[in-house]
């Protein structure tokens, strides 16, 4: 059994070069007991030191910032910053999972529970879009002022989700939020990053991410509460005031730190000597406006029709469900040739794509996010009609990720600290989710125990959570430090939009099968109240269980969600193909980073 880590020794300086102070040791016998050799072999380790440790050159402005801040602050600054991304982690975790808990509620209130995936397919079609520019902001501004803006988008979506009265509007601030919220948590993913070495990063992610053990449980609870003892209104409203109060300290601490590093001369302040109108146009170029107007605009028109098609008059053959699908793949078209040949500052990084653990880690997260939320959109709505659980339970049930994931990460980041080594653990997540969900399809229908989903939760969490933190981790070091953000983007890009496809699959076949089948199943008594049914969640529920209605609605979820996860196991069988382009990169050999780091 190896010896756990020495935790003084993992929060150290770090310097491009750790030969530094063994250069400065001797080992001879006059060199112990000479006082003028000593004083020498002091004086030059102390030299090399601030020779060695200033920011890079050829970097950008924000690179070279958060360099400067992790060369001069302390190390009580380091431990403060990774204690308020766990707070922020952890109130982040607890709105993300009353939302997930209450939303098909909100949709049932302005009757369009079926609508529920259309939210999140422009939810995450227009969050997609944010991210390369928001590692630009990052990179040209600098972290502190990227985390600000999230910030204030999410707090914004917060506060109009919980005073909207129609479904537009809660569209609307779902997308504020979505994009700020996935913001917020990408900008907490890179400052992560700049403040740890490679061997260690996958504990640095998982003692962030482990708030979700607690809200896991304490978030389900309060959705119920909220929705029968308060109001689900003030399940966004509550969090509007109390997200910005946790997210503000980690902006004042980057900035702090920023100031101590320019008075210590590791930064000097820029001058940039443009006039007002030549610094709108530099940053319309450098953050590639154009392209991001392409990229959200053809993503959400080419998505939008897999969904809307059950709601057209003529269903597939509508003019305007065939227009809005050439319409958005020639926007997407026109989108890749100008990032390739006319964009000044192209979205992507299209070297990135040379390289095959890029190449791997963004087609593993692509197919693990479309075949996860090829079901999952509608599952808490299962587990409430076909097992009859209650919102706190059915959200103790789908939140089995969280906790499992939570618990496991930290394994998973000791071993990789261990080993410096990260491809081998998915030569045993990837068979082990695809037999998992697998097992689902059988599992996920009427008349069976809520034991075994719970049982296929805890697999299908241990796989996908060894997939999360070694995407990033993968990705992440096979680029330097200045490159990190720009990765971290466009895994995040892939990943959303993986999302979203998963989620227009899982709509395609909900409107496609849940309709037809509940129509087959419902008595004639019944067939009346069908579109009330269809679109409203509490209806479902208030037929007891055992009456032939709601047998009739079980049947229909049941017939719904085994052709989901057959199109998600299918889809995830890719991720076998996927691990032979992984490098095993030697993270331990690897330097990144600078100053004092985790």
């Amino acid at each position: 059994m190896g010896k756990l880590p020495n935790i003084q020794a993992t929060f150290r300086r770090a310097t491009t070069d750790d030969t530094i102070n063994q250069a400065s040791m001797t080992t001879t016998d006059e060199s112990k007991t000479d006082p003028t050799t000593v004083d020498n072999a002091a004086a030059n380790k102390e030299a090399g030191e601030l020779q060695t440790e200033v920011p890079g050159e050829n970097l950008q402005h924000g690179v070279k910032s958060v360099e400067a801040i992790t060369l001069s602050w302390s190390k009580a600054s380091l431990i403060a910053i990774f204690i308020n991304i766990w707070l922020l982690y952890f109130v982040n975790a607890f709105q993300s999972s009353i939302l997930a808990s209450l939303i098909p509620f909100v949709t049932s209130a302005f009757s369009s529970h079926s609508l529920l995936n259309v939210i999140y397919i422009v939810g995450d079609a227009m969050s997609a879009a944010v991210f390369i520019p928001l590692a630009k902001i990052l990179d040209v501004w600098g972290r502190a002022e990227g985390f600000l803006i999230m910030t204030v988008c999410c707090t914004l979506g917060l506060v109009l989700m919980a005073s909207c009265n129609d479904l537009s509007t809660f569209c609307a601030a779902y997308v504020f939020y979505t994009i700020g919220f996935s913001g917020v948590t990408y900008c907490v993913d890179v400052i992560t990053a700049d403040a740890s070495k490679l061997k260690n990063r996958g504990l640095a992610y998982a003692f962030t991410s482990s708030p979700y053990i607690i809200t896991a449980f304490a978030g389900p609870k309060a959705s119920n509460d909220f929705y029968y003892k308060i109001s689900w209104r003030w399940g966004f409203g509550c969090f509007s005031i109390i997200f910005p109060v946790v997210a503000a300290p980690i902006y004042f601490v980057l900035k702090r730190s920023l100031r101590n590093a320019q008075k210590r001369g590791l930064l000097p302040r820029e001058n940039s000597g443009r006039t007002w109108l030549q610094s709108i146009w530099y940053y319309i170029v450098e953050f590639d406006v154009l392209g991001v107007i392409l990229f959200s605009a053809g993503l959400t028109v080419f998505f939008l029709p897999f969904d809307l098609s059950s709601y057209a008059p003529d269903g597939w053959s509508s003019g305007y469900i065939i227009a809005m699908i050439v319409v958005g793949l020639v926007l997407l078209i026109i989108f890749a040739f100008y990032e390739w040949l006319l964009a000044p500052k192209p979205m992507f990084n299209f070297s990135f794509l040379a390289d095959r653990t890029v190449i791997g880690a963004c087609l593993l997260d692509a197919t693990y996010q479309i075949s996860y939320y090829c079901w999952n959109n509608y599952f808490t709505s299962f587990l409430q009609v076909v097992n009859d659980l209650s919102i706190d339970t059915a959200g103790y049930v789908n939140n089995t990720f969280n906790v499992v994931s939570g618990l496991l990460l930290l394994l998973v980041g000791y071993l990789i600290r261990r080993t410096g080594r990260f491809k081998w653990l998915l030569y045993i997540a990837v068979p082990l989710y695809v037999f998992t969900q697998g097992l689902m399809i059988y599992f996920r229908r009427p008349n069976q125990s809520v034991g075994y989903l719970v049982m296929c939760q805890i697999f299908i969490s241990i796989g996908g959570s060894i997939f999360i933190i070694v995407q990033q981790i993968a990705i992440e070091a096979a680029v330097d430090h200045q490159h990190v953000a720009a990765v971290l983007a466009l895994l995040n890009v892939v990943g959303t939009v993986g999302g979203a496809i998963g989620s227009t699959v899982c709509g395609s076949i909900w409107s496609h099968t849940f309709p037809d089948a509940l129509a087959r199943y419902l008595p004639n008594s019944a067939l009346a109240d069908f579109d009330d049914i269809y679109e409203n969640l509490d209806t479902q529920l208030s037929y007891p269980v055992g009456d032939p209605i709601r047998l009739a609605i079980q049947q229909a979820y049941g017939y719904a969600q085994t052709r989901m996860l057959a199109a998600g196991t299918g889809i995830m069988a890719l991720g076998f193909i996927w691990i032979f382009l992984f490098k095993n990169i030697n993270l331990a050999k690897k330097p990144q980073v600078k100053g004092m780091v985790f």
